[in-house]
């Protein structure tokens, strides 16, 4: 989940790790997210650094603040899609890179895509 040894910042981390939830559907439009402390425990982390991946969170329009109830998603499908798309994008970038410095040409990565077991067509 968040890996202290990573040179990703932890906010973020927690960032990606709520924005998968959403684009999974494990957190929707409307619902409610844990309280900072929670969420702190949970990470094992300081609330501060939940405080600020929550307020990026927010920035970004992932999330509204309402005073007196706590945080919810706000995203909107259209909004969820795109960061579906960008998370995408960005793991298939890496991946490439990474099969690209392991020597693979495009087509043999793209063979192995094919013929791994996660491809259920």
């Amino acid at each position: 989940m968040i890996n202290f040894d990573s040179n990703i910042p932890i906010y973020i981390q927690v960032m990606d790790y709520i924005k998968k939830e959403i684009v999974s559907g494990k957190l929707k439009s409307g619902d409610q997210v844990d309280t900072v402390r929670e969420m702190a425990i949970f990470f094992g982390v300081n609330p501060n650094t939940i405080q600020r991946a929550l307020q990026e969170l927010e920035r970004e329009g992932l999330l509204k603040s309402e005073r007196t109830s706590g945080r919810f998603i706000s995203a909107t499908s259209e909004t969820i899609q795109e960061l579906k798309l960008h998370q995408g994008h960005e793991k298939t970038t890496r991946y490439v890179i990474e099969m690209k410095s392991l020597g693979f040409t495009k087509e043999e990565t793209v063979n192995l895509v094919k013929e791994s077991k996660g491809d259920n067509e």
